[in-house]
C-alpha cells in the first residue's frame, strides 16, 4: 500500500501539484515510516513549494535511514543555499560527490557555493568538471552554462589569450622548464579539454571528436576546442580538415603557440615546407624554449635540403632540454646527410641511452636499427651497445643477472656461433613476448 501511495506522490509531483504530492507521501509513510525515499521526495515537494525547513526536515530523515544517498544530500545542499547556510550547503555537496563522483549537479552547485565563498579558482575548476560531465552526458544545455559561468569568472584577457593545454605542456617541456608566455594562464589538469586530447593520445579519437563536435554546439567560438579538434584529426590523418580548424581557432584570437606548432605539423606531412618554417617562427616568437618546435621546425628544414639550418634547430632543442632524444635523434640523421659520421653516431647513441633510461623501447628500437646502417661502428660504440641491452634484460629479470646469464647460455647452446649483442636482444626479445602473451 505504501508504494502505490509513493507512486501517486511521484506522479503528482511530475504534475507539480505539490500539495497533493505531499499528501500521498505522507500517507507511504504512515504505512511504512522507515520509507527513505518517501521522505526525499516530500522534501523535493517542500522544497518546490516554498518550505525550505520542512524540506530539510525531510532529506535529513532520509538521510537517517540512507547514509549513502548521494541524492539526499545534493538536495539539502541546496535547501541550505538557499537559506544562505554556505558551509552547511558545501559539507552536504561534498558528500554527495564522495558517494558518486560522476554527479555533474553536484560539481556545479559545489561551483556555485565556492564563488559565493570568494574561491574564484576552486569554483572555475567544479565549473570545467561539471561541464565535462555535461559534456559526456549530452547535456547541452547545462554543459553551455557552466562554460558561460566559467567565461564570467575568468579574467578577460584568458578570453581572448588562452594559455597552454595541459597536454602539450606535458608533451613538450621537461618537468624543471616553465613557459616565459606571461599572457598563459595555467590550465587545471582536470580541463575537460584536456581530458579529452588525453582520450585521443590513448586512441580513442572516434570518441573524442564525437565529444568536441558536441562542445562546439554548445560555443561555436571557442578557439581552444578548434585547437583541440584540429590535434584530433591530426592524428587521424586528415590533414585538411585540421588546418581549417587551427585557422579557425586562429580566426578566434587563440594565437597560442600550440596552434601554430600544430599547423606546421600538418604543413609538413603535406609537403609545405616553407609554410610549415612560417607557422614555427610563429610559435618560437610566443614561446621561444618549446623544444618541441625546434625539432619540427629542423625536419622541415631537413626536408628541405637545409642540413646545417636543421642541425641548428635541433642544437637548439638540445639547449633548451638535455635529454631530448629526439633532437639527438634527428640530429645524428642530419649528420649522415652531410657525412659526418662519427657526430651521428655519437648523437644516435645518446638517443638510444635516453630511450633506454625512459624505457621507452619502441623508439629505442628505431634508433638502434638506424645504427645498423653504419657499416663498422667502432669497438667502444659497440661495447657500450651491449651494456645498454646489459641493463634492459637485467630489468626484466628483476635485477636477477644469475637469471640473465642463464638465459644468455641457453640461448648459446640452442643457436651457437651468434655475436653477444644478437644473444642479448633474443632474450630480450623472448621475455618481453612473454610478457605480453601474459597480459
Amino acid at each position: 500500500m505504501s508504494q502505490e501511495y509513493y507512486n501517486q506522490g511521484l506522479e503528482k509531483l511530475k504534475e507539480k501539484d505539490h500539495k497533493a504530492a505531499i499528501e500521498q507521501f505522507t500517507h507511504a509513510l504512515q504505512v511504512n515510516p522507515y520509507f527513505a525515499d518517501a521522505y526525499r521526495y516530500r522534501g523535493l515537494a517542500y522544497y518546490e513549494s516554498g518550505d525550505i525547513y520542512q524540506a530539510i526536515s525531510d532529506y535529513s530523515e532520509c538521510l537517517k535511514l540512507n547514509p549513502r544517498n548521494g541524492e539526499a544530500y545534493y538536495c539539502r545542499a541546496l535547501a541550505r543555499l538557499e537559506l544562505k547556510n554556505l558551509p552547511g550547503s558545501l559539507d552536504d555537496v561534498e558528500k554527495a560527490i564522495n558517494i558518486n563522483i560522476n554527479h555533474a549537479a553536484a560539481y556545479d552547485l559545489r561551483g556555485i557555493v565556492r564563488r559565493k565563498q570568494g574561491y574564484t579558482t576552486d569554483a572555475i575548476a567544479d565549473f570545467k568538471k561539471a561541464a565535462d560531465l555535461y559534456l559526456r552526458q549530452k547535456d547541452k544545455e547545462n554543459c553551455r552554462l557552466c562554460l558561460e559561468k566559467i567565461k564570467q569568472l575568468q579574467p578577460k584577457e584568458y578570453q581572448t589569450t588562452t594559455g597552454h593545454l595541459a597536454q602539450e605542456s606535458r608533451n613538450q617541456q621537461p618537468k624543471n622548464q616553465t613557459s616565459k608566455n606571461q599572457n598563459s594562464p595555467i590550465v587545471s589538469e582536470s580541463d575537460y579539454l584536456t581530458q579529452l586530447l588525453d582520450k585521443a593520445e590513448r586512441g580513442d579519437t572516434p570518441e573524442a571528436l564525437e565529444d568536441l563536435n558536441w562542445l562546439l554546439l554548445t560555443d561555436p567560438q571557442d578557439g581552444k576546442a578548434y585547437c583541440c579538434r584540429g590535434i584530433v584529426r591530426f592524428k587521424q590523418g586528415k590533414y585538411q580538415e585540421a588546418i581549417s580548424d587551427f585557422n579557425q581557432a586562429l580566426g578566434l584570437d587563440f594565437r597560442d603557440a600550440i596552434v601554430y606548432r600544430s599547423r606546421g605539423k600538418v604543413r609538413s606531412h603535406l609537403g609545405d615546407f616553407q609554410g610549415a618554417i612560417k607557422d614555427f617562427n610563429s610559435a618560437i616568437s610566443i614561446d621561444p624554449e618549446n623544444t618541441l618546435v625546434y625539432v619540427g621546425r629542423g625536419n622541415a628544414y631537413r626536408e628541405m635540403g637545409n642540413y646545417i639550418g636543421a642541425i641548428e634547430d635541433y642544437t637548439s632543442a638540445i639547449e633548451h632540454d638535455s635529454n631530448n632524444a629526439h633532437a639527438y635523434y634527428n640530429r645524428g640523421i642530419a649528420y649522415t646527410y652531410i657525412e659526418e659520421v662519427q657526430r651521428a653516431v655519437d648523437d644516435c647513441q645518446r638517443a638510444i641511452s635516453i630511450f633506454c633510461e625512459k624505457e621507452d623501447w619502441e623508439n629505442y628500437q628505431t634508433v638502434l636499427n638506424h645504427m645498423k646502417r653504419f657499416k663498422s661502428p667502432s669497438p667502444e660504440i659497440q661495447k657500450t651497445n651491449d651494456e645498454i641491452l646489459r641493463q634492459r634484460l637485467l630489468r626484466l629479470v628483476g635485477g636477477h643477472w644469475a637469471i640473465a646469464q642463464r638465459l644468455i647460455e641457453q640461448a648459446k647452446h640452442y643457436y651457437p656461433g651468434m655475436s653477444e649483442e644478437w644473444y642479448l636482444e633474443t632474450v630480450i626479445y623472448d621475455l618481453e613476448r612473454d610478457k605480453d602473451d601474459s597480459n
